[in-house]
């Protein structure tokens, strides 16, 4: 353990983080200090809150998070970034190698949200009876 000082403004945010996430202002600096390193470490990941209350790693530029570009790039692109890349136009080389990069040191970050979207939708029907579900086709 070691003490920090932070300045007025953040130590206010550390503050107000806490008490909206009802968490510790050293858990609050934690996940503050793990993004700051990843977004270092990884030019280019960027993290933004999720509908579901959890922050997500994306790919700064394309507005796509980390676990769904790569589970296009597996499930539509046999793992292909060339062919990725030519079917989106804010998508580049450097971004897949990046999430691949990432995903490397960290996948179950990634995994999880994949296993969540790959469910079936007989086991969401079950979950969530309200539901309404339309396919459609991808190649029209």
């Amino acid at each position: 353990p070691f003490s920090i000082r932070l300045s007025k403004p953040t130590e206010t945010y550390v503050e107000a983080e806490a008490r909206r996430t009802r968490r510790s202002k050293s858990a609050v600096v934690e996940d503050l200090t793990e993004e700051a390193a990843r977004m270092r470490r990884y030019p280019g990941i960027e993290f933004i809150q999720a509908g579901d209350g959890t922050r997500r790693a994306r790919l700064r530029g394309t507005g796509m998070y980390v676990w769904l570009t790569l589970q296009l790039l597996e499930d539509l692109y046999g793992n292909s970034i060339d062919d990725m890349v030519a079917d989106y136009d804010l998508l580049t080389k450097q971004h897949l190698q990046l999430a691949l990069a990432y995903y490397s040191e960290y996948p179950d970050e990634i995994d999880e949200p994949m296993a969540e979207n790959r469910r079936p939708v007989e086991e969401r029907r079950e979950l969530y009876p309200f539901i309404q579900v339309e396919y459609f086709d991808a190649a029209s």
